[in-house]
């Protein structure tokens, strides 16, 4: 299987610069990593959990 990493279309927008997270389908879980060090490695997160991130983040 080959990993495709994803950031948001938003990551580019603003003073940042592009700093964001990308994510990746991992099969049974879900990749998270930092797109400006993409080579210091992943988390690697379930699905369930990813989706109650973002229910906390929206929620904020």
């Amino acid at each position: 299987m080959k990993i495709v990493w994803r950031k948001s279309t938003h990551s580019g927008a603003g003073s940042s610069g592009g700093d964001c997270l990308e994510v990746a389908d991992l099969g049974i879980s879900v990749g998270v990593r930092d797109s400006k060090a993409p080579q210091s490695g992943h988390l690697s997160i379930s699905r369930a959990s990813l989706m109650t991130l973002l229910q906390e983040i929206r929620s904020s």
